[in-house]
């Protein structure tokens, strides 16, 4: 256990939009921590569903916010204003905490001071019948452990692979002020953005249990979608276009992820004259003509990637026709 002697108050904030139907579950996971001093703050994005219902229940343990339908970016702002802890939790409204989730974050911290976040995979599980899906990521290490991913994304421009949703992520509050406010155009899977961004600032620590739960239902915005081309293109451009902006030493980085998200705008023949030009034009035209090449060959091989795995959902559906 956490000594509660000089123990950090750790903020947990959740975002929800029309989740209704979930956030009971996870504010309660939320207030059933084994740790204390902690806070948990509920960002309702503007819901038109039975969610501030739900919040009235709390109004003695939760700090409760409630805004205007902007995104996910601008409730993880409002949130982050509104807290107070040194160490800071992210909560989807439709996922869960284990109860040992923040005594082992704060244990990371308090043993690991240079560290600025500490992240863990998800338990993926069915809504509905609670079955256990898989756990993911599988992560850079198979034990509790300090890591430094500097140089793979600054240097390297290696895009992690391992990085958890928007649940499994948590921060301290001197790193994350460097990076929030973010961009509120990036409404969904803002956490790509926050992910990238503290990887390429600090040292970090990864814990490989999974110590919250990711609940696949009909309506997740991303998880386990593969209809959501249109979606994944635009995110992966607004990414790297903030990056790109605001962290200028991750312009490789910047470039990889604007080029997977060229790419898959071209095979969903995404057109929106305003999104080109605030966001695709002028990216393209701060580049040198080598970037601007490759940019363009990474969104081709994106393009071509797509389409085989276009091909094959398509075959997969003609083998399932044949067999009914």
């Amino acid at each position: 256990m956490v000594s509660t002697q000089a123990a950090p108050l750790v903020s947990i904030l959740i975002n929800n939009y029309n989740y209704g139907r979930f956030l009971e579950a996870a504010i309660d996971s939320a207030l059933s921590q084994t740790y204390q001093p902690l806070e948990v703050i509920v960002v309702d994005d503007g819901s038109t569903d039975n969610s501030k219902s739900i919040l009235d229940r709390y109004t003695d343990r939760i700090i409760a916010v409630a805004k205007p339908n902007g995104g996910q970016a601008s409730a993880f702002n409002a949130g982050f204003q509104a807290c107070q802890g040194e160490i800071i939790c992210f909560l989807d409204a439709d996922d869960l905490f284990t109860t040992e989730k923040v005594t082992q974050m704060v244990q990371a911290y308090q043993t690991h001071p240079d560290i600025g976040w500490c992240f863990h995979p998800l338990q993926y599980f069915q809504d509905g019948t609670d079955t256990l899906l898989s756990i993911y990521p599988p992560g850079p290490t198979e034990a509790p452990q300090r890591v430094d991913f500097r140089d793979d994304i600054n240097l390297h421009a290696k895009i992690p692979t391992w990085g958890p949703a928007t649940s499994g992520l948590t921060f301290r509050r001197s790193l994350l002020s460097r990076i929030l406010p973010m961009p509120e155009s990036i409404t969904i899977s803002s956490d790509y953005y926050l992910r990238y961004a503290a990887v390429s600032e600090q040292t970090g620590f990864f814990i490989p249990q999974p110590l919250g739960l990711l609940r696949v239902h009909g309506n997740n915005a991303w998880t386990l979608r593969s209809d959501k081309l249109s979606q994944k293109a635009r995110v992966f451009l607004l990414t790297g276009y903030w990056l790109r902006r605001n962290f200028p030493a991750l312009k490789r980085l910047s470039n990889k992820n604007f080029g997977m998200g060229l790419g898959l705008s071209w095979w969903v023949g995404d057109s929106n004259p305003d999104f080109e030009d605030k966001v695709v034009a002028p990216y393209l035209q701060a580049l040198s003509w080598l970037e601007q090449t490759e940019v363009q060959l990474r969104a081709g091989y994106h393009w071509f990637k797509t389409v085989r795995q276009y091909r094959r959902w398509r075959m997969a559906d003609q083998s399932r026709d044949l067999t009914r």
